[in-house]
């Protein structure tokens, strides 16, 4: 039983070097490496975030835009940055 617990606890944890963010009506759950913290469009975003959301972050980090809007945003910061 303690063997589920942690392998259930490993799938919800972000690798090293990266983290969780929330994105969505259904709140889609994506992780993010840690470097997109340094690029100014993506901090901008966190900005929005937390004038929305606030700083309560019990539930994750959740990010004001649309999935396909972050997809592409996503797809963006990797090709270039």
């Amino acid at each position: 039983m303690a063997k589920k617990v942690k392998a259930e606890e490993r799938r919800r944890r972000a690798p090293k070097g990266h983290f969780v963010v929330y994105v969505g009506n259904e709140m889609k759950r994506f992780v993010i490496p840690t470097y997109f913290l340094k690029i100014p469009i993506f901090q901008q975003l966190l900005d929005e975030a937390a004038e929305e959301y606030g700083y309560n972050y019990q539930l994750g980090i959740l990010l004001p835009c649309n999935e396909s809007s972050f997809i592409n945003l996503i797809a963006f910061l990797k090709k270039h940055y």
